[in-house]
């Protein structure tokens, strides 16, 4: 399995990344094809992103992946996450230079607008940790379809060591309810807003145009299997949004025709 993957509170406990970064209006709804590795089947999500956007983080993160296994230690585990030119950064790396080195790796990149690196200085996580941090992911995402005033299809989710960010183009109670929701899957330690605020308006715009689009292609599109509960867990009680936020880093302009190599 290769280091590095391609990834796509209240446990009470929330840290706050969240970019309450107005989004230009405009935003139009979409239907994301994806073709099944094995069998073909066409999965259809609905998404807030443009086509566009979509496809720039797409190739954003393709570049990140390349870049980051060529110049990374082979002891480096990193996952890359993009959503809407903005880059996650999770996983382990041996020592506090191989975080910066990630950082400036994915700075040099084209489109890419703003870093947000949570990357922990350790040894890389266990193999069965992976698999819980996999099983973690598609829980919540079955949690998040039980809720009736907001559509999973707007959230992405990782899961690392435990911890689950959530990223999404979201109003802030969009986001608050997604973030209960996800503090109250068991074996979920913590949970990461990295989200993009946009308003109530721009929300019913985007979501109107996706279901008006995705609706003649759901019909033949194959569902997302469900997973069970995982073992109880302790949490903590520490009230939602009390902790500092962590750090989230601009990028520099970026040039075309960047190498997106370290410096």
């Amino acid at each position: 399995m290769s280091r590095f993957r391609l990834s796509g509170m209240l446990t009470r406990t929330t840290l706050v990344i969240g970019l309450a970064t107005g989004v230009a209006a405009g935003l139009q709804g979409c239907v994301l094809a994806l073709a099944g590795a094995a069998g073909g089947t066409a999965l259809v999500a609905t998404d807030r992103r443009t086509v566009g956007a979509q496809t720039e983080d797409r190739e954003i993160q393709v570049k990140a992946l390349s870049d980051l296994s060529k110049n990374l230690p082979d002891a480096a585990h990193v996952n890359v996450t993009v959503f809407n030119q903005r880059v996650l950064l999770t996983g382990e790396v041996p020592d506090l230079a191989s975080k910066q080195k990630a950082e400036t790796i994915v700075r040099g990149i084209t489109n890419v607008n703003a870093i947000v690196n949570e990357l922990a200085v350790q040894p890389a996580s266990s193999f069965s940790s992976r698999t819980n941090d996999t099983y973690l992911e598609g829980r919540v995402k079955t949690e998040l379809i039980a809720y009736k005033d907001i559509s999973a299809n707007n959230f992405k989710v990782v899961s690392e060591r435990g911890i689950v960010y959530l990223m999404g183009l979201v109003t802030v109670d969009e986001g608050n309810i997604a973030t209960d929701a996800t503090s109250r899957v068991s074996g979920v330690e913590q949970v990461v807003k990295v989200f993009e605020y946009i308003k109530p308006e721009q929300a019913a715009a985007a979501t109107a145009a996706a279901q008006s689009t995705s609706a003649p292609a759901a019909a033949n599109a194959a569902e997302e299997p469900t997973v069970g509960a995982v073992p109880d867990s302790s949490v903590s009680s520490r009230p939602i949004d009390q902790q500092p936020p962590a750090p989230v880093i601009n990028s520099s302009p970026v040039h075309p025709g960047s190498s997106g190599k370290a410096m």
